[in-house]
């Protein structure tokens, strides 16, 4: 389980190879997915990925949290987060 992750080169030759076609066509199909994902969670919408995930923005309420170095107790303003739930069918996959 220490193996690096795939980076985005690799993911792209991944994607070409397995779309039988260039890795330029391969690089713009990510660019697009990914586009799409960010504008869509950004406007505060949520996007499902079959067999992936569930991309969406979550916001959070204000509350109190601790400084780790001071022990201070801070009021931290409310503010928004991308949270993402994985698919059952990656779960099982993971797990054999």
């Amino acid at each position: 389980m220490t193996a690096k992750p795939m980076t985005k080169t690799q993911l792209v030759a991944a994607l070409a190879e397995r779309m039988d076609t260039d890795k330029k066509s391969a690089q713009s199909a990510l660019d697009a997915v990914t586009g799409v994902i960010t504008e869509e969670v950004a406007n505060g919408g949520a996007v499902t990925l079959p067999g992936v995930g569930k991309f969406y923005l979550r916001e959070r309420p204000e509350r109190m949290v601790r400084n780790p170095a001071t022990g201070e107790q801070i009021k931290k303003d409310a503010d928004k987060v991308v949270k993402v739930t994985i698919a059952k069918a990656l779960k099982d996959s993971a797990n054999g």
